[in-house]
């Protein structure tokens, strides 16, 4: 089983062969990059290209380790013993099952994404340390071992909020998605926009890697949001003269909402142009 890239994601060639190694050594891929650089997305094509089921497990700040495991959900008991229901005789149709547990006992293997993972308690990755290496887990209510019947292949993708316990980054095979350079967004955006003009492509890479250039910017424009851009500069029938080197320097990009995210970023750009048209 092996990952060749997909028509709809443009894989480099060191991610494609990171994807790849962590399947021959069944470890999780644990990927990061700067948010919007796909780190998602790839899990989502390596499934379509494999013609595998995803499962998405989305880490929140109030995600637990067991969630992923399974929860025994009392109230629901509770209130059905209120009510007389047969069913809370047996506990186990009162256990939900979580990502892993799907995962675990899929008759065919699935790509399961932990997304975000560094958004959880810094314990969280440690409580899945043992499911993650062995492949399986202990359901305490029901007496009963889960075990992987079928190895998923597992992607975990992280924004370094937060540094991942050694422990935790020896089980996984890590790649780090560099930004893309300008030949490999050109690429990108063409799977996006196939048949985009040269001339608003050109134009608008210019501006794009201009602005992500700027000195002191809280947030850089990320891949989705150029993407964001081009589909506003086509919506509003943009033309590329607006986007050209002689009006860059002296006016703020037209639709920049969609590339700078906070106050402080306008006003850092703002600044600049103002400095930029005294000097002239």
């Amino acid at each position: 089983m092996r990952f060749k890239g997909s028509e709809a994601y443009v894989s480099t060639d060191d991610l494609t062969l990171a994807v790849n190694a962590a399947i021959t050594l069944e470890r999780p891929l644990l990927v990061k990059g700067e948010p919007g650089t796909g780190k998602t997305m790839l899990a989502v094509e390596v499934a379509r290209a494999l013609g595998l089921p995803l499962l998405e497990w989305h880490i929140k700040s109030t995600t637990k380790a067991q969630q992923g495991l399974y929860e025994y959900d009392a109230v629901s008991r509770l209130r059905d013993s209120q009510l007389g229901d047969p069913r809370v005789r047996e506990i186990r149709n009162y256990i939900v099952r979580g990502m892993l547990w799907q995962a675990f006992t899929s008759e065919t293997p699935v790509v399961l994404l932990i997304d975000e993972i560094d958004k959880a308690d810094i314990e969280f990755p440690n409580d899945l340390l043992r499911e993650l290496d062995r492949m399986e887990f202990f359901v305490y209510e029901t007496r009963e071992l889960i075990k992987a019947t079928q190895r998923p292949i597992v992607f975990i993708t992280s924004n370094n909020e937060k540094e991942l316990p050694d422990a935790f980054l020896r089980r996984c095979f890590f790649h780090y998605i560099r930004f893309p350079d300008r030949e490999t967004m050109e690429k990108i955006v063409e799977v996006h926009f196939p048949g985009l003009k040269k001339s608003l492509l050109r134009e608008a890479l210019e501006v794009f890697f201009e602005v992500r250039e700027v000195p002191g910017l809280k947030k850089k424009p990320s891949t989705s949001e150029l993407l964001d851009w081009l589909k506003l500069l086509l919506a509003e029938d943009i033309p590329p003269d607006a986007l050209r080197a002689k009006d860059r320097k002296t006016i703020i990009p037209p639709l920049h909402g969609a590339l700078l995210k906070n106050e402080q970023d306008v006003h850092l750009f703002e600044k600049l142009l103002f400095m930029s048209r005294s000097n002239r």
